[in-house]
């Protein structure tokens, strides 16, 4: 069977200059995640990493470009799963991780949990290795004039090309996997 992978870098009504800085991430997502999936023959990584790329990117509402809470917060949710065995990981509410999928795929890897949340979050992210950020790293340029945040909340009347990006994948022995982050 010949590998599968179908990245979504969110929903909703794309403003004309974002287009090509989503289509282009997205690329970049399906490249990298596809390679893996060739050479590695894991959809677990291909999901992971194709999602990484979005997470990266300050046009998508995932990791970096994460939509701003309603007090001018990102706050970020992921999730993996392994469709071979439906082992699950998933994070609720970090603040300080640039990558929440990652830290959901080490939540269902590495501990008996399925779902941790904010500081507890955190905190095994952490005892993992992982450098918790200060959340101003996680705000795109355009957010952190000396304005205050609130003024760049993404919001349905003001900003309507946000949505949780993802990834699935299928192996050539027909395994499959999926990822999905959320800013």
């Amino acid at each position: 069977m010949e590998p599968i992978l179908i990245v979504h870098g969110g929903a909703g009504d794309i403003i004309d200059s974002r287009i090509k800085g989503k289509f282009d991430g997205m690329k970049i997502a399906v490249r990298i995640g596809f390679q893996i999936l060739k050479i590695e023959d894991d959809p677990l990584t291909a999901v992971e990493r194709a999602v990484n790329v979005m997470e990266n990117l300050a046009v998508f509402n995932a990791g970096y470009g994460s939509v701003l809470t309603e007090t001018g917060e990102v706050e970020m949710d992921a999730l993996i799963i392994n469709g071979t065995d439906l082992s699950t990981g998933a994070v609720g509410a970090v603040r300080h991780i640039a990558n929440p999928i990652s830290l959901a795929r080490l939540i269902m890897e590495k501990t008996s949990h399925v779902f941790l949340v904010g500081s507890s979050a955190e905190t095994f992210a952490e005892s993992q290795g992982i450098t918790l950020i200060p959340t101003e790293c996680l705000i795109p340029p355009k957010n952190t004039s000396t304005e205050p945040l609130r003024k760049y909340i993404k919001t349905t009347e003001t900003y309507f090309d946000v949505g949780t990006v993802g990834a699935v994948a299928i192996n050539s022995e027909g395994r499959i996997a999926a990822a999905t982050s959320t800013g």
